[in-house]
């Protein structure tokens, strides 16, 4: 019997929602109230009931417990903005799950086994589960040969130079002088045990000593885990904050006989949650409501080559070189050119509708195969989008499409999710460790959705029938709207200051709004300003600076007035709680808000702290848009 995993505090990404419940509001916020309270009894009836209606009028669950009777006191209005109904987040409407798969946009994580940065520091099996308990639904694995590891490690300079042999020159400029000598690994258990129990599986392992994969960032000095025991830590949490399913994306570094190893430990590791192969060849993908609790494995195609050994499959023109490969071709020219290993087809026969060709062109024949995924470099997508704009949005409206950051991320900073969104790529993959603008929009897409979104409308193909990748043009097929969005600042309570890097005696917080909305250009194909690289929200805006962690904001008025071609169920409004400081000013506290999403009326916005992490802090608004 295993011990069931608890859930820790709740930290951002999207996915999970719940929040700190307002158990008192400071006297500046409680004025505030008394004040709006008071104006209301010089209301007539029917100005009463229009007041109700802007800020209870909105469906809620809450609403419908907390009610705000006419003539309305403050004892009910106090009631009503302390309780849930008055967050300024709308709760997740529920989505039809009942269409295809690449009509969604997937909460994704990239290379999820790394803590830190992308050349040194730590792998884990606990990074995995940290994604997975906030409904991360597409995980990442770099899979390597496993190696004889002798049992003395004290020759330490014979263990660097095997491993600094394997880092380019180029890459050691950027590590600190303490990691040239190499991390030690985390213990693979299949290597010293004959016998284990595989965890929830009811499947006993009885396999003698032998080499198991490895998980690693190849060609860095991040330390590795075993293949066996990501596994295991996929099962363990992969459906405990959601039941949707799950994809996860093999980059196979590995040759044929470690293949078989793996295959071998999904097998056993995920039995009865892995996607099986139909009879029938797939001309339609299925639903996330047909493939709850399951497990769907993105890795290669490849094809039977004449005669060879049929259990082996080549990796041909179209099939896909690793993700990592390619970015390594993009970035690093200094790398060893990736060597391509046979697949072996039990391996390929995993990927029943996830299978990765290698990106030559929209118009290649694969680029029609129902169950193809491209995974594109943020770099080469931008590339694609500037030469063929609409092709690329056509493609995503029925195909899979995966993006994730560049090679010279080496601090594990994000791409601009928003874009890539506004391209139809279902699964953008970040860095989940970094918390910047690109998690942050992450937590305002899918907050509370179990980290499936439906894609808008326009942005969807058709069901059923013939699928085809076209130039269909992204202006004439969405919905535009003209935004005037007002915020009204009073006050903001139990502020969380970061330790060691503020001073809670000098702390002169501040309110910076910032909108992240789909421009002209991102949607046209023309050429994108940075390259499509994160950058903060196109419209910024910010209030005088406060005291304290109970500043008050005397009811500063922020407007963003006749922005144009808004596409709501695109668009973020950030808010974000700096101090006020000499050179760079500290985040504390900060929300991301969907604009489908983002209630008027008298509101509390929810606050989390610069790590993500739910937070008793909340800030007093009226919103108007």
């Amino acid at each position: 019997m295993t011990t069931p995993h608890i859930i820790p505090q709740r930290q951002a990404g999207g996915g999970t929602i719940s929040f700190t419940p307002i158990s008192h509001v400071t006297p500046t916020i409680l004025k505030v109230i008394k004040t709006i309270a008071e104006g209301l009894r010089t209301f007539d009836a029917a100005q009463q009931e229009e007041f109700v209606s802007s800020i209870s009028g909105q469906a809620t669950s809450a609403s419908a417990v907390v009610q705000i009777r006419k003539p309305v006191n403050l004892h009910d209005l106090l009631n009503y903005l302390t309780s849930s109904a008055s967050n300024v987040l709308k709760p997740s409407e529920p989505y039809d799950l009942t269409h295809p798969i690449s009509h969604y946009f997937i909460s994704s994580s990239h290379n999820t086994y790394l803590t830190g940065n992308q050349l040194y520091g730590d792998s884990s099996t606990d990074a995995y589960r940290n994604v997975l308990l906030r409904s991360c639904r597409c995980v990442e694995i770099d899979v390597w040969d496993g190696e004889h590891r002798p049992s003395d490690h004290s020759d330490e300079e014979e263990g660097k130079r095997h491993f600094m042999s394997h880092v380019p020159s180029m890459l050691t400029a950027h590590l600190p002088s303490h990691h040239t000598k190499p991390a030690p690994v985390e213990p693979n258990t299949a290597q010293q045990s004959s016998s284990s129990l595989i965890p929830n599986s009811g499947i006993v392992n009885t396999i003698s000593s032998r080499i198991e994969p490895r998980v690693l960032h190849g060609h860095t000095l991040v330390r590795e885990v075993a293949f066996r025991d990501v596994c295991v830590a996929i099962r363990e949490t992969a459906f405990i904050s959601s039941d949707l399913p799950l994809i996860v994306s093999l980059e196979v570094h590995a040759g044929p006989e470690q293949q078989e190893i793996m295959v071998e430990i999904m097998e056993q590791t995920w039995h009865g949650l892995l996607v099986v192969a139909g009879k029938d060849e797939c001309l339609n993908l299925p639903s996330p409501a047909e493939l709850r609790n399951k497990i769907l494995v993105k890795v290669k195609h490849g094809d039977s080559s004449p005669g060879r050994d049929p259990s082996l499959q080549t990796i041909n023109s179209n099939a896909s070189q690793s993700d990592s490969d390619e970015q390594q071709s993009e970035e690093h020219a200094e790398y060893p050119k990736p060597k391509k290993n046979a697949m072996i087809g039990a391996l390929c026969a995993l990927g029943v509708y996830t299978q990765g060709y290698h990106f030559k062109s929209l118009t290649s024949p694969e680029a029609s195969l129902a169950t193809h995924v491209f995974s594109l470099s943020e770099k080469k997508l931008v590339e694609v989008h500037q030469s063929s704009g609409p092709t690329l949005f056509s493609h995503n409206r029925n195909f899979l499409m995966r993006a994730y950051p560049s090679g010279t991320r080496f601090s594990s900073s994000n791409l601009d999710a928003s874009f890539h969104w506004a391209k139809g790529v279902q699964m953008v993959a970040l860095n989940w460790q970094r918390w910047d603008a690109g998690m942050m929009l992450n937590e305002g897409m899918f907050a509370g959705s179990g980290g499936w979104v439906l894609k808008p409308l326009g942005f969807r193909g058709d069901d059923k029938g013939e699928k085809k990748v076209g130039s269909e043009s992204q202006t004439g097929l969405i919905s535009h709207k003209f935004l005037d969005l007002s915020i009204e600042l009073f006050a903001a309570q139990d502020i969380s200051i970061p330790s060691g890097e503020i001073d809670p005696e000098r702390f002169r917080p501040y309110v910076k709004c910032e909108l992240h909305i789909v421009e002209p250009e991102e949607q046209s194909g023309a050429p994108i300003e940075k390259g499509g690289r994160i950058k903060g929200g196109q419209y910024k805006k910010r209030s005088k600076d406060g005291t304290g962690i109970e500043p008050n904001f005397g009811g500063e008025m922020i407007k963003f007035e006749r922005i144009p071609k808004v596409i709501n169920e695109l668009s973020f409004l950030r808010f974000k709680i700096q101090n006020d400081d000499i050179g760079k000013d500290t985040l504390a506290a900060w929300a991301c808000i969907r604009l489908d999403r983002l209630q008027v009326g008298y509101r509390f916005i929810h606050l989390l702290d610069a790590n993500g992490l739910e937070t008793k802090g909340i800030l007093f608004v009226n919103i108007q848009k």
